[in-house]
């Protein structure tokens, strides 16, 4: 029995070894598993962050070209009420997937923002279909729409710790040489 007694601390040190080792193993296994579970979803709300705003950004494009036609935007590129029609509402329809994706997965204030920005495209083409021949009326919508770009960025920016972007908004030289 003496024997016993004297490895009992060796025997106390291996299982209480073993068990420190056990829970620092599956401590670290939640802890990485946290990790990737939270990487995953990032990446999935940064792809519903850019598949939204992309297929928006063909709704201002399309904005853009009608508005040349009516002589309020110099986009090279001009489109009639009749040919932007069908593209405005394939577009439309293209982008509703994404917003629900958006409303799902989106942070609030980066849903809000993107509800911002498409309430002043949705602003835009309502001017667009008054055929309304007025440039400054329409710069002003395109400085909302910008504006409301630039905050919805910024919330993507920051839900996602992002480093800030770059504005866009300089203007753009083109090269007079053919």
């Amino acid at each position: 029995m003496s024997e016993f007694v004297q490895q009992l601390p060796a025997l106390i040190g291996v299982v209480i070894g073993a068990l420190g080792s056990y829970v620092a193993v599956v401590r670290g296994d939640r802890a990485r598993f946290a990790r990737e579970r939270a990487a995953r979803w990032e990446e999935r709300r940064f792809a519903v962050y850019a598949d939204w705003a992309q297929a928006l950004k063909q709704q201002v494009a399309l904005n853009y070209r009608l508005a040349a036609h009516f002589g309020n935007d110099p986009h090279p590129h001009p489109l009639s009420p009749r040919e932007a029609e069908p593209l405005l509402a394939e577009a439309q329809t293209a982008r509703e997937p994404y917003g629900e994706a958006l409303i799902l997965l989106g942070n609030p204030e980066v849903v809000e923002k993107g509800r911002a920005w498409i309430v002043t495209v949705l602003e835009m083409e309502r001017f667009l279909r008054q055929e309304v021949r007025e440039p400054e009326t329409w710069q002003t919508l395109l400085e909302r729409q910008r504006a409301g770009r630039d905050g919805y960025y910024t919330a993507v920016r920051e839900d996602l710790a992002l480093p800030p972007g770059h504005s866009a908004r300089r203007p753009l030289t083109l090269d007079p040489r053919p």
